[in-house]
């Protein structure tokens, strides 16, 4: 790939994956001394909050007790992260 992308390893525990990315594209993300690990652990955690949220609050059939749980537990750890919750960063709130 070319020399203008970071590749990240991501290790659960028993498979890993990459991803490649933009490095100007971190650059621009990046706050403060966030590494490049920081900044997409940082994108996975909001994403999969945002996908939660919007498989309780906005899909058919999302609206579970099972659903809701996960959600609680991905918002618990989305604020631990950022100091906030999901919708005091995004301003959607139910």
């Amino acid at each position: 790939m070319a020399d203008d992308t970071i590749t990240l390893r991501i290790e659960g525990d028993d498979e890993t994956d990459e991803v490649t990315l933009p490095a100007e594209m971190l650059d621009l993300m990046r706050e403060n001394d966030e590494s490049d690990p920081e900044i997409v652990g940082d994108l996975a955690l909001f994403s999969c909050a945002q996908r939660i949220h919007a498989t309780v609050h906005h899909a058919d059939g999302g609206d579970t007790e099972q659903y809701r749980a996960i959600e609680e537990l991905t918002m618990e750890l989305f604020e631990d992260r950022f100091g906030a919750s999901y919708a005091e960063l995004t301003g959607h709130q139910h």
